[in-house]
């Protein structure tokens, strides 16, 4: 059990990162001094919603892993 957590974790934390890297930048930062512009002409905001759907959720699971793997820790 306590190996299936760890696989179950290790997989969630790649998946998590993939996609939080996967996910385009909100701000333009310092960019938006000489040509802010960009930032208000999103394309493809359905697939932006779809990451930001799923790195919740997956956060969630992560967080929720995280509990489940210390309790089991502690009472077993």
């Amino acid at each position: 059990m306590k190996l299936i957590l760890q696989i179950l974790l290790l997989v969630d934390s790649i998946l998590l990162t993939t996609i939080i890297i996967l996910q385009p930048s909100k701000g333009e930062g310092l960019g938006a001094i000489g040509s802010g512009g960009q930032m208000f002409f999103a394309k493809n905001k359905g697939f932006e919603k779809l990451l930001e759907k799923a790195t919740m959720w997956m956060g969630i699971l992560f967080g929720a892993l995280l509990i489940l793997a210390a309790v089991y820790e502690q009472f077993i």
